[in-house]
């Protein structure tokens, strides 16, 4: 007996099978994506073809829009999350525009499906002075004390991803012109200034502290481990925890919250919407302005809470 898994891709009509088939060997040859990202396609487009099936669609070409809304909402009747839907719905519109490329079909039959409404939700943040406690927390009498506050120094100051401060080199540092050079999303480079206070702390650490980290086969990796490799992002996520329990701040801190409180900061201080957009490494300045709103709401808040009309009597 198979598996509940290959008695649902089983379900799935030859002809419906085969072009789906046809695409995930197009993205793994020819778009290189990642094992699991072409897993996630796969499964989303077997579903949505076990759909068409079962509506009595076998081929691609009798598939329309009529399907794909049907599909959308029973998905949505059986209680999945909005993004959920949108990731689903994302991966058969890029199958639908496959099958056009390769002329199976005229049309794209997706063109006028309507995805869920998204919530948007507000980046959380932190006040400067939180951020400040956490950030100097850490025990610098040690190498890993050393390098957790060089870390957390550069997150904030520089507001990096947790995969882009794992994963700096050597020779991404220049400390002379005080830029740090991160590959971000889609292997994308950018080059991000390096505030003073956070130079400091990533001398001490490379003066004091990383060379009682080496190992003999320790590489170019900035930040390492006690084993001398290259710190992981849970072992870094474990440190801002204890630097914040250290810290005695109050509330959950985790790495992207320190992102955050970058941008908000620099928000705040000033700083245009197109730099900051920058220095984040974001493709659309649309992510970048949901700072704004994080902003105007911590305006409005202060006012409430300081300004004498600022709430009801």
């Amino acid at each position: 007996m198979g598996s509940s898994r290959q008695k649902k891709i089983s379900a799935v009509p030859p002809e419906l099978a085969d072009a789906v088939d046809t695409f995930m060997a197009y993205l793994s040859l020819e778009r290189g994506l990642a094992k699991l990202t072409i897993a996630a396609y796969e499964d989303d487009l077997n579903r949505f073809a076990q759909h068409c099936g079962r509506a009595g669609k076998g081929h691609w070409t009798a598939v329309g829009l009529a399907e794909v809304d049907s599909w959308v909402k029973s998905l949505d009747r059986k209680g999945q999350a909005a993004a959920s839907l949108s990731r689903r719905l994302s991966a058969v519109r890029a199958f639908a525009a496959h099958l056009v490329r390769i002329g199976l079909r005229r049309d794209d039959f997706t063109e006028l499906a309507k995805g869920p409404k998204m919530k948007r939700t507000l980046p959380g943040t932190m006040t400067a002075e939180q951020a400040a406690k956490v950030v100097s927390a850490p025990d610098t009498s040690t190498p890993q004390g050393l390098r957790d506050r060089a870390m957390l120094e550069l997150m904030y100051g520089s507001g990096l991803r947790i995969s882009e401060l794992c994963g700096l080199d050597l020779q991404g540092l220049d400390m002379e012109s005080a830029v740090v050079r991160v590959r971000g999303k889609g292997s994308k480079d950018r080059v991000v200034p390096v505030g003073e206070t956070a130079i400091v702390a990533i001398q001490a650490y490379l003066k004091d502290g990383r060379p009682k980290l080496m190992r003999p086969k320790t590489g170019s990796a900035l930040f390492l481990s006690a084993r001398g490799q290259a710190l992981s992002r849970k072992t870094f996520w474990l440190s801002v925890k204890q630097a914040t329990k250290r810290s005695g701040v109050d509330i959950s801190v985790k790495p992207h919250l320190l992102r955050h409180a970058f941008a908000t900061h620099l928000l705040a201080g000033g700083a245009d919407l197109r730099s900051i957009q920058e220095m984040l490494g974001h493709a659309d300045i649309a992510t970048t302005q949901i700072y704004t709103s994080v902003e105007r709401t911590a305006l409005s808040d202060a006012h409430r809470k300081h300004h004498p009309r600022g709430r009801k009597p």
